[in-house]
């Protein structure tokens, strides 16, 4: 006798938040400068990792508050590279967003949306086996990609 055995729904939240991780890349995809290009791959980095957050909860204890990247290692050790990776863009993209937009390159810029379109590879995996935690709802909801390359 085989049994199905049907994944727990995701939180809309999670759903949400890899909709918005989707969307800044495709912005990055089509973003003509290498700040703004820089700036949307890695925002759709940070919103996929709010999205494992979403799933997984954030880690407790009397640490100060932490950074997503932080909190991504601690509930995701998995993905801890990933974490540390988008971790050390984020003074760049802090740069962008002040206006300097000599702070990232072309080639930088590139290397980041290949990066957050694998992180959203992974994620997605991630998120598809993943159990959710205080979830309503009925059926699974799926996590779609949308590319422009």
């Amino acid at each position: 006798m085989n049994r199905i055995v049907h994944a727990a729904p995701l939180p809309a939240t999670a759903v949400d938040l890899m909709t918005r991780a989707d969307a800044e890349l495709l912005a990055a995809q089509f973003s003509s400068e290498a700040g703004e290009r820089f700036v949307h791959a890695h925002l759709a980095g940070l919103r996929a990792a709010a999205a494992v957050l979403a799933v997984r909860g954030r880690p407790t204890g009397r640490r100060a508050a932490r950074t997503v990247w932080e909190m991504l290692a601690a509930v995701a050790p998995e993905v801890d590279d990933w974490a540390v990776y988008f971790a050390a863009g984020a003074a760049g993209r802090r740069a962008v967003e002040a206006g300097r937009t000599d702070a990232i390159d072309a080639a930088r810029a590139e290397e980041v949306l290949c990066a957050a379109e694998d992180f959203l590879d992974e994620v997605r995996a991630l998120l598809d086996g993943a159990p959710a935690t205080g979830s309503a709802g009925g059926g699974r909801r799926q996590l779609l990609a949308v590319r422009a390359s």
